[in-house]
């Protein structure tokens, strides 16, 4: 969004359209790479200005651009360099799956995607080198613009970053901006005052905005009225000054502007200083401010008219560093110790409930968690559908990370570890496996110091797959282990049943077939006795892929179809279009190509549905090699060409394999992709 209301820094427009032209000039001659860093202090406008100038120049990078709030200051935990390539490779299209683990390897595929290409980069709020550096496209050709508070001397050594450092506006130019909010006319009425009014907000941009629109509102306060009553609240204040003191020139102003809100504005204002987020939404602020949505609106938008809140999306809103401090420093002053404890603990409550609501549309069927009483927070109707609690959990993720993180900072543990079961299953499914893990990883920490044995439990149960996924089969067994002893105890029967086809699953990828048809069989009584449908099924999904891989296509049909009835009873899509891919493989073994047909095609749809490519491209494949067996060859070679293109996509060195079927026969349907 391009900021309004902008200042026309005539001279620093002009210096960063000089740093592109000398950066793209000189950037090939020396390391190939194009950077500029801009320097200064919170407040002064960097962002506002990169952005204003971004607009401007954005022809010349026809590839596009790219921007990332580093959140190097403030409360919030600032972004990791392997966070915002993981975001920047998605935003570049790269499919989840081959996006790698390590920040060498994504630093890479991020450089040998922009090699080439004019791509603008702004990293916004930096903190240091080390945090923008495997950001840094490796070629002239893209151009990468950093602001920070620091001079950042690393890059300047060793990348050649061509720096510029932003001072406060000028006299003339803060006496410009405040007669944006006052008129002309005031300003020409009493011009001394102006630069008095221009100097009492340390000519910072920020300190302006909210001078400027409070005045605006105030027609019959000359200029002078309005220094003495700064003057007034800066001697008020003189205590809490110091040089190490960011507020420092800014705490007067805030203090004027926030005590001539009336006091539920102000209330609103000290609470969201509270939370930990990026940004918030209408609902969630509700929740923290602790009242209905429509309510929350209103509060608000007043506080976005007095330039103490932005706006920065339709419904979302951010609140600037200082301003954040300022407000955290008043909830410190005016609310006592157990009214910040509630308010932190409704936001929590929100985000863990909606989650909860979310994953009930994604997965229905998933580890559910015993919830806290929602009390005075209100919670929105169920989701629509998957596709719309998807749309919710991207746009909320860095928020729900931030509120774990906050719910263990605080003290607020049985949340912590609720909120990370009930997330699990969106980062799996969209793959921020690091994601997954450390918040999984958190979870079980705060189960384990809160005495929670069923959080315990189904923690280490999801932290088992977890670590199966990242290759660590002899942890994933303990854990399965572990989440199986404590689960028996209590006694929790789901929990022991999906921990004991963990392990199964884990023998059977070890080659140990009769351990795992042991540990197949034993899950599926606990689950019987529990009544546990879905674990029901999965089991009798194993057995059959063991009963076929022995041979038994007779078992193997009777425990898929089994299986999939259970499935379809319980109204879990994604579960039945998985447990259709080994039944299809059984059927097609077994010669009855048009009923693993009448599987299959339904269960592409269901993927695609979910986005889920991998699953997709395993469904694309089996339909192909159904078709073959079929002897339908036009239908094999589309499905197949589709399957290759997605493997391909997905980094995949099969799609080469697959390709080659088109052209001849292909191997023989011992290969299925159900089998993979």
């Amino acid at each position: 969004m391009r900021p309004t209301g902008f200042v026309n820094r005539r001279s620093s427009i002009r210096r960063l359209d000089e740093l592109l032209q000398a950066s793209q000039a000189d950037g090939g001659e020396e390391n190939g790479v194009a950077l500029s860093a801009v320097a200064g202090a919170p407040g002064v406008g960097k962002t506002a200005l990169v952005v204003h100038w971004a607009h401007g120049v954005r022809e010349r990078f026809p590839d596009g651009d790219l921007y990332m709030d580093m959140q190097g200051y403030g409360p919030h935990q600032a972004v990791t360099p392997l966070s915002a390539l993981d975001a920047f490779l998605r935003a570049l299209d790269t499919p989840a799956d081959r996006i790698p683990e390590t920040l060498e390897e994504r630093s890479a595929l991020f450089r040998s995607l922009l090699a080439g290409k004019r791509v603008l980069v702004l990293l916004d709020n930096a903190s240091s080198s080390p945090q923008v550096r495997p950001l840094i496209p490796a070629t002239p050709d893209s151009f990468t613009l950093v602001t920070s508070r620091s001079a950042l001397p690393g890059l300047v050594a060793r990348e050649g970053a061509m720096r510029m450092t932003l001072d406060v506006l000028t006299p003339g130019e803060s006496v410009a901006l405040l007669s944006r909010f006052v008129g002309r006319s005031r300003i020409d009425a009493e011009p001394a005052m102006a630069l008095r009014v221009a100097e009492l907000c340390g000519y910072l941009p920020l300190a302006l905005r909210v001078v400027g629109e409070r005045a605006s509102n105030r027609h019959h306060l000359s200029l002078e009225g309005l220094v003495g009553e700064l003057v007034d609240e800066r001697v008020r204040l003189d205590a809490l000054a110091s040089l190490e003191d960011e507020l420092s020139d800014t705490r007067a102003v805030f203090s004027w502007s926030y005590r001539a809100l009336v006091p539920d504005l102000q209330q609103a204002f000290r609470r969201l200083g509270l939370q930990t987020g990026s940004d918030i939404g209408v609902d969630a602020a509700a929740a923290l401010i602790g009242c209905d949505v429509t309510t929350a609106k209103r509060q608000l938008r007043a506080l976005v008219d007095v330039h103490l809140l932005q706006e920065v999306f339709a419904d979302r809103y951010r609140m600037h560093d200082l301003l954040r401090s300022y407000a955290t420093e008043q909830a410190a002053a005016e609310d006592s110790q157990g009214e910040r404890t509630q308010t932190v603990r409704r936001l929590l409550t929100w985000y863990l409930l909606v989650a909860d609501l979310g994953r009930c549309a994604i997965l229905p069927h998933s580890a559910a968690v015993p919830l806290v009483p929602a009390r005075r927070v209100e919670i929105r109707s169920a989701f629509a559908d998957s596709t719309e609690a998807m749309r919710w959990f991207a746009t909320e993720r860095v928020n729900l990370l931030a509120a774990l993180r906050q719910a263990t900072e605080s003290g607020h543990l049985d949340i912590a570890w609720k909120l990370a079961i009930t997330t699990s299953g969106f980062f799996e499914l969209r793959s921020y496996w690091l994601d997954w893990e450390d918040s999984v990883r958190a979870g079980l920490a705060a189960a384990q110091a809160l005495g929670d044995e069923f959080g315990e439990a189904v923690s280490n149960l999801i932290l088992a797959d977890v670590s199966w996924r990242n290759g660590q089969l002899e942890e994933a067994a303990d854990q399965y282990r572990q989440a199986s002893r404590i689960a028996h105890d209590i006694p929790v029967g789901w929990i022991e049943g999906f921990a004991s086809r963990g392990l199964g699953l884990l023998r059977e990828e070890q080659g140990d077939a009769t351990g795992a048809q042991g540990c197949f069989q034993a899950a599926l009584r606990v689950f019987r006795a529990s009544e546990h449908r879905r674990g029901e099924g999965m089991s009798l999904l194993s057995m059959g892929k063991c009963a076929r891989a022995s041979g038994d296509l007779t078992q193997a049909i009777a425990h898929g179809e089994a299986a999939v009835e259970i499935f379809a009873d319980i109204d879990d899509p994604w579960t039945l279009a998985w447990g259709a891919l080994p039944l299809a493989a059984a059927l097609a073994d077994a010669g009855r190509h048009d009923d693993a047909l009448n599987h299959l095609r339904p269960a592409l749809e269901v993927f695609r549905g979910f986005d889920d490519r991998r699953s997709e491209a395993m469904a694309l494949l089996s339909l192909g090699d159904v078709c073959r067996d079929s002897g339908r060859l036009t239908e094999a070679h589309a499905y197949w060409s589709l399957a290759a293109d997605l493997y391909e996509a997905l980094g995949d060195p099969r799609h080469e394999e697959i390709r080659g079927r088109c052209g001849g026969g292909g191997p023989t349907s011992e290969g299925r992709a159900a089998d993979s």
